[in-house]
């Protein structure tokens, strides 16, 4: 059996031990009646089970996801559009150093005309009765008129670049504002659907809690094992790229960091901030998200993929892995949870795009 067969096997096989070892018992459901309690009496809200309650937390850390997502595209343009403002300023400066100068140079010309009495030294040259001075005269005069329309389509253009930098810049501004709104919202977005899934969370007993991540082990191991069980393993054999195996080696370097929204380093990553530093560190910049990582990085079929790819899942592409051979990625899960290796068909896969094509 060749290691990628082995590496699959052992997978299913953990993930096979997981469910083996969960206990039978169902800590949620519903106490008996107490016998004191009146027939007619109306029933109370019934509690949830614990299937229901990992599929809501699930949905609240999904939507915080995408949230991330939003607020992680919005710094981006933020830092981008404060980058170009401070170039607009920059020329802007050297824009009205430039109109000064010349400025400057027309009023001279202007005082040298008003010192001959309206005509430039040229002219009265022009006057003159000896056919060289008559001659070099004309061509000072044409001189002086070509420099002169110079300094005045100069300083047009000048002042045409300096207005236009001007509304670049204001726009810019108005542009960079939209998007600090943007991030607050989305930051107000996912810290409410985070405190609102730890809630849910802290409202188990411990016994409960572990229950849960034994349910989403389940969950994991059940979308893998009808990944593999769709044979979509058996096509994919392909090597790493040298920058994929960087990309890998940089990944798996980190994990047990933990997940934080926001973060691309070094102590901490979300989902897209482990698979846009792991490419950076392979010498690839890549987009900051995973829906720009979706949206602009060439897409390659399941079956072609390769370590260093980068499978997308969800339908709203808001999370990301890294592929990293025999059937598994290395992934920031979501809060609460480190960076780790999981099944590369343990959630619903968009697609797989390569970075370094």
């Amino acid at each position: 059996m060749n290691r990628r067969h082995c590496a699959a096997a052992a997978i299913t096989l953990v993930c096979a031990l997981a469910v083996l070892t969960v206990p039978t018992q169902a800590f949620a459901a519903p106490a008996p009646p107490s016998p004191s309690h009146s027939p007619t009496a109306p029933a109370g809200p019934q509690r949830k089970s614990l299937e229901e309650v990992r599929e809501e937390i699930d949905a609240l850390y999904r939507k915080a996801g995408a949230a991330t997502d939003a607020y992680n595209l919005a710094e981006e343009q933020a830092k981008k559009q404060s980058g170009e403002i401070v170039k607009l300023a920059q020329a802007i400066v050297a824009g009205q150093a430039k109109i000064a100068d010349l400025k400057s140079r027309a009023g001279a010309q202007a005082r040298e005309q008003y010192r001959t009495g309206g005509l430039p030294p040229g002219a009265q040259m022009m006057l003159s009765d000896d056919p060289r001075l008559f001659m070099d005269g004309v061509n000072r005069v044409w001189q002086g008129q070509q420099a002169a329309k110079g300094v005045l389509g100069e300083l047009t253009r000048t002042q045409e670049d300096l207005e236009a930098y001007t509304k670049d810049a204001s726009s810019n501004w108005k542009k960079l504002e939209a998007n600090r709104l943007k991030q607050a919202k989305a930051k107000k977005r996912i810290n409410g659907q985070i405190a609102a899934a730890k809630k849910l969370e802290s409202q188990l007993e411990k016994k409960e809690r572990a229950r849960l991540l034994e349910l989403e082990q389940e969950a994991e191991y059940k979308a893998q094992t009808a990944w593999l069980g769709s044979g979509a393993l058996k096509e994919i054999n392909r090597e790493a790229s040298a920058g994929g195996k960087k990309a890998v080696a940089f990944a798996t370097a980190q994990i047990g960091k933990p997940y934080v929204w926001g973060a691309e380093g070094p102590g901490s990553y979300d989902c897209s901030g482990l698979t846009s530093q792991a490419w950076a560190a392979a010498g690839r910049p890549i987009p900051r998200t995973s829906q720009e990582q979706w949206r602009q990085l060439p897409h390659i079929a399941v079956k072609d993929m390769r370590p260093g790819d980068l499978i997308i899942y969800h339908g709203d592409a808001s999370h990301v892995g890294m592929y990293i051979g025999d059937g598994a990625i290395v992934h920031a899960p979501r809060p609460g949870r480190n960076v780790t290796l999981a099944g590369a068909g343990s959630m619903e896969i968009l697609g797989v795009v390569r970075p370094d094509r």
